[in-house]
């Protein structure tokens, strides 16, 4: 079965735009308070050795994510 791509599947260097974001409650508004909204282009620069935290850009700033995050956000 088809997986959705989220915000935790780009690599390094590689870069998407949201479509959603999900979770619920304060996690939700959290990360939409962060500037990350539907249309939003986020570059990732770097994942930790083992993959969390990541570091994304977006809106001309960096932001560090933990992945359980990170996979909450729908790329396309």
């Amino acid at each position: 079965m088809w997986r959705k791509k989220t915000l935790g599947d780009l690599r390094p260097g590689q870069s998407g735009t949201v479509l959603r974001v999900g979770g619920q409650g304060a996690i939700k508004r959290k990360l939409v308070d962060m500037g990350i909204t539907p249309g939003v282009k986020i570059v990732v620069r770097k994942k930790a050795p083992l993959g969390d935290p990541i570091e994304v850009e977006l809106w001309g700033f960096a932001l560090l994510l933990r992945r359980d995050d990170a996979v909450k956000i729908e790329m396309e």
